[in-house]
Order: C-alpha cells, then structure tokens, then sequence
C-alpha cells in the first residue's frame, strides 16, 4: 500500500495511517513557516531550483504535475528535509518520499481558486488543519 493509501486510510479510520497524519501536519507547518516565507516562498524555492512548471500546476486549476522524491529531495534538500525528518524520526529519503506524494496535493488544496491565498485570509496551517480533519485533503 502506497503512503497516499495509507493516508487515505488514515482519513478514513484506517490503523495505519497515524505516522502519514504527523507527516501532513509537518508538511502544513513547513508551508507556514515565516522564515520560509509561507506557501509563496516555498513555491519560490521549489521554481529556483527547476520544478517551477511541477509547483505552478499545483496551484492552478488544471492537473498536478508529479515529482519525485529525488527532484524534491535536490530542491529542498540540505535546507528544509533534515529538519522535518528529524521532527518525524524519519530519514531525509523516507521525507522526501512523502513529501513527492502529499505536497502537490496539499498546495492544490490550499489554493483551491488557483492561486495564492491572501496572507490577511487566515493561517494555512489552520485551515489545512481543518481540511484534514474534515476529511476533506483527499477526498
């Protein structure tokens, strides 16, 4: 079962899915980190290092774009991997891994309009928070 299934499950009451939750929650908090700079700066950071075209779909109403955990782990990789695999207990590789599989779907869900919220709109750990509490990330 792929980690998506798993989180999936986890959404629907599965068992499994416990270590996924902690891992989209991590992921929200590093979007919402301010020396990040939010979700734009993460898109920054994502476009400078080549998967500007992956990261751009995420956010618009058309189909996402995949990406895979090497490219993530080459764009993010010595700057923001360490600490969120170390937040999970995981290694760098498994986060990335994650990361290929929740982050376009997590952005694409935060930007439902196709584009960036308004920073005066709320906080987007809390209202991807709510979205995965209501089920509503993956569904």
């Amino acid at each position: 079962m792929g980690l998506l299934d798993q989180v999936v499950g986890a959404l629907a009451g599965g068992q499994n899915g416990g270590g996924n939750t902690q891992l989209i929650q991590a992921v929200l908090q590093l979007i919402n980190n301010p020396q990040i700079g939010g979700l734009g700066g993460l898109l920054g950071i994502l476009r400078q290092s080549g998967l500007g075209e992956a990261a751009d779909s995420w956010v618009s109403t058309g189909r996402n774009q995949p990406v895979s955990a090497e490219q993530l782990q080459a764009s993010l990789g010595d700057s923001l991997l360490p600490g969120l695999a170390a937040q999970l207990g995981i290694t760098p590789q498994q986060a990335s891994s994650g990361l290929a599989d929740l982050l376009p779907q997590i952005i694409d869900h935060l930007t439902p309009d196709g584009r960036l919220p308004q920073e005066n709109q709320g906080d987007l750990l809390t209202e991807g928070l709510a979205l995965l509490k209501k089920g509503g990330l993956f569904g």
